[in-house]
């Protein structure tokens, strides 16, 4: 798909329909929370900057197409403190409308919306590929032993089936992966299928080239070929739920070995990247590119969840401490939250983007326009 079109071409706009359709949802889920507990909405927008086009509809809220793709949001009517409003902007408000003036627990609705809205576009998402393409079986299974390996040496051949990883079951390779990785160094007790009869191996994972600093874990397989498996439009949707949740684990796993230093921050991506593996995946059909935009919705609602000011889930933060006070918080801890929680994001941003530059395609296509 699209891969008539020339790269960058072809990645600029397979990037702007993954993030276009990850903001357009994570805010219509805000738009629809508010309308559901009687808030107003006066601006509903994809982008940020001038606007490119819009137009009001019939209940008076305003919806943009704006020119910087990165983003989104859905200005709330009243959502600012009635201290911060001017008696003009005062006198236009609408009565049992505002933001502002709800009850705690509808502002956490609100709130809490978009990221819920992202997690139910990922089931849906992955229960629309199950039922059409299958859903992808045997995961475990070993397609190749690299000569030399630790695998070789411990007697793994190809073709065995993964079943369990020091006790815990195991359904897929990447949870092989997620095992092994912060394990360099570390006795692994590894039981496969062979034959029709269980397999039990002892490996140390050796320490992957150039992540010395950080070691990360090897044992030189790679997965087997996956079968798919078309599923009946209840157990898909089934599945695709149970899989939104699986994924959701992993990542936030992936977020913590990161933080622990378990794995290396290198795989922390920005924009960059995103539209780099959207161009990827479209140039390898439709089902890459869904599954992508479905692995980056969850992603998007799990950081909005985040705990950090600016983000929904600092909003949830502080309404949670409203909720037990029995008041919002003072103004000014509000106030330097938002300064650190923009501080933070700034500096992710940042760490991401050079991230991006320093280990990505982008940046050695612009380190070769120099060499």
């Amino acid at each position: 798909m699209l891969d008539f079109l020339p790269e960058i071409v072809r990645t600029i706009l397979a990037f702007l329909v993954v993030l276009g359709v990850l903001v357009f949802i994570h805010e219509l889920g805000h738009y629809l929370a508010a309308r559901w507990r009687g808030v107003h909405v006066d601006v509903f927008s994809i982008g940020f900057g001038k606007t490119i086009a819009g137009w009001t509809d019939r209940r008076g809220t305003e919806w943009r197409v704006s020119w910087i793709p990165l983003g989104g949001y859905v200005k709330l009517h009243g959502q600012l403190d009635p201290e911060d409003t001017t008696p003009e902007e005062l006198a236009k408000l609408r009565p049992g409308q505002t933001f502002h003036d709800k009850p705690v627990r509808d502002r956490a609705i609100v709130v809490a919306a978009g990221p819920a809205a992202n997690f139910l576009l990922a089931a849906a998402l992955f229960a629309a590929l199950f039922a059409t393409h299958g859903r992808p079986m045997g995961q475990t299974a070993i397609g190749m032993v690299a000569p030399g390996s630790v695998a070789e040496r411990a007697g793994l051949l190809a073709g065995d089936q993964v079943i369990s990883l020091d006790g815990n079951r195991v359904a897929r390779f990447d949870q092989l992966q997620r095992h092994i990785q912060p394990r360099a160094g570390q006795e692994v007790v590894m039981v496969v299928q062979r034959d029709g009869r269980e397999v039990s191996v002892r490996l140390t994972p050796a320490t992957r080239p150039g992540s010395e600093a950080a070691p990360v874990g090897v044992i030189g397989v790679q997965g087997g070929g996956a079968r798919f498996e078309r599923l009946d439009p209840a157990s898909a949707l089934w599945a695709g739920i149970t899989h939104t949740a699986d994924v959701s684990g992993q990542t936030l796993v992936g977020v913590w070995e990161m933080i622990s230093g378990a794995r290396s921050a290198q795989d922390l991506g920005g924009p960059i990247r995103i539209a780099e593996v959207s161009g990827q995946a479209a140039s390898l059909g439709i089902v890459p590119l869904i599954n992508l935009m479905a692995l980056l919705s969850v992603s998007l609602a799990l950081i909005n969840l985040f705990p950090v000011p600016l983000l929904d889930g600092g909003h949830l933060m502080f309404y949670a401490a409203e909720a037990i006070r029995g008041r919002p918080l003072p103004p000014k801890a509000m106030e330097y939250g938002f300064r650190a929680g923009f501080a933070l994001l700034i500096a992710l941003f940042v760490f991401a983007t050079w991230n991006d530059l320093a280990h990505g395609a982008f940046g050695r296509w612009v380190v070769g326009i120099f060499t």
